[in-house]
């Protein structure tokens, strides 16, 4: 198991560009399934979770060909069945959470498919009903197994229908989208996830020959085709990773201009680290942050403790709000983070709680934090990352703090961020990996 050695107190200086975007890489991959011509995915992240589902893909018989770094062409002209109802495809797939976005692609193209339930980042419950409620609703026959954990879902052909889902899932709305663009008739599909990430997906599909109105709502409209063909596609920045680099900056007094950063894809983020005093300049499609030597968090209008909270987009998406704790810790102020969607992503505080932050843990949604401003520095400390965000708000926390900190589980942070160390370590950090 690999861990990072930070030596804290460094500011930075420079350019940083931001990696392709996860999330949307583990749908439009996935995507790929839905036809036997060659798909080329541009931008694609060289993280550990794109890693493990094109592996995964090309054990099922997907030719998969680099045509440079970040970028690769995915033919899924044979499907191996068999392999897919083998134990190594059940312990793969169990392995990695995007591996469930398989289904809605295979069931659509083939009429059948199995996932082993998948794992991820544990950080509370993450539901699966949203995926199989709509694929039933399709006309899929649905199947669990408990004692295997396995979903099995068959259909003869998928029927278009009208659905209102009960959460608006990004991955189950990326699923069902991908199940009905092939199905028989007309799909609607309300209070659908309309995240950037969700768009291109559509976009992806329409230029594959998808008939998909609606992109950019919650009220999707999907007229079935017979078939899809090959195209090319570019991945959008990762919306995440610009705001773990603002964070960054901020928490340690730097200047940085963050690259290419796709402005009118990331909603609300700038303007809620605004919130906590933290200055930035959108420079054509760059974000200038400017060294700051302290920043303080807003009130709202009646002077009452700001409240910040995730939401389906166009909300603040709940990725960030780790790296929010960290930078509340440093700010001049109170705030309270609450976040709705898993109940066990805010248990990481207790690291930093051990690093000397004021933090007052509500409940599993809930966190206030109140910061002692620039005056408050946070001690070294060793810990271990359990999910992705709180691994990159602990790096944060440690690259700020006064003397050398060690993070082990970095694996985690490897899921999700593109040679984090590497690309610190160019701007002046002090990041050893062992």
């Amino acid at each position: 198991m690999a861990s990072f050695v930070i030596e804290g107190g460094h500011r930075l200086c420079g350019e940083i560009t931001p990696q392709g975007a996860k999330n949307e890489a583990l749908e439009v991959i996935c995507a790929t399934l839905l036809t036997s011509e060659p798909v080329t995915i541009n931008n694609i992240p060289d993280i550990v979770d794109i890693r493990n589902l094109m592996d995964l893909l090309k054990k099922m018989g997907v030719g998969i060909v680099r045509n440079s770094k970040n970028s690769f062409t995915f033919k899924a002209e044979n499907i191996d069945f068999n392999y897919i109802n083998s134990a190594d495809f059940y312990k793969t797939s169990s392995s990695l959470r995007g591996s469930v976005m398989i289904v809605g692609p295979l069931l659509a193209r083939l009429g059948k498919a199995v996932i082993a339930k998948p794992g991820g980042d544990k950080i509370g419950r993450r539901r699966l009903d949203t995926h199989f409620d709509g694929l039933v609703k399709l006309g899929a026959v649905f199947n669990y197994n408990a004692d295997k954990q396995l979903f099995n879902v068959s259909a003869k052909r998928l029927k278009g229908c009208y659905m209102l889902l009960e959460e608006a899932s990004v991955t189950g709305t990326a699923n069902l989208i991908m199940a009905s663009v092939l199905a028989e008739g007309t799909t609607t599909i309300y209070n659908a996830a309309c995240e950037p990430y969700i768009q291109q997906l559509c976009r992806m599909l329409v230029s594959m020959g998808a008939d998909i109105s609606g992109i950019g709502s919650n009220l999707l409209t999907i007229n079935g085709v017979h078939s899809l063909s090959g195209c090319t596609h570019t991945i959008l920045p990762d919306m995440i990773e610009v705001g773990s680099f603002i964070g960054i900056a901020a928490m340690t007094g730097s200047e940085i201009t963050i690259k290419n950063v796709s402005i009118r894809n990331l909603g609300l983020i700038p303007d809620s680290f605004r919130r906590l005093g933290i200055k930035l300049e959108v420079k054509g499609d760059d974000i200038y942050v400017p060294a700051q030597d302290g920043f303080s968090i807003e009130s709202y209008i009646d002077g009452s403790i700001m409240t910040i909270a995730d939401a389906p987009w166009p909300g603040l998406t709940p990725d960030l709000l780790s790296v929010m704790i960290v930078l509340a810790t440093k700010a001049k102020g109170s705030v309270l983070i609450h976040q709705k969607m898993f109940e066990s992503r805010l248990f990481f505080v207790d690291k930093l709680i051990d690093m000397g932050a004021k933090i007052i843990l509500c409940d599993p949604h809930r966190a206030t934090i109140i910061g002692l401003g620039d005056a408050f520095h946070l001690r070294a400390s060793t810990m271990s990352s359990p999910d992705i965000r709180a691994g990159i708000a602990l790096l944060i926390a440690a690259m700020s703090a006064d003397g050398t900190s060690t993070i082990h589980n970095i694996d985690q942070i490897d899921r999700g961020y593109e040679d984090i160390d590497g690309r610190l370590n160019a701007l002046g950090a002090s990041i050893k990996r062992l």
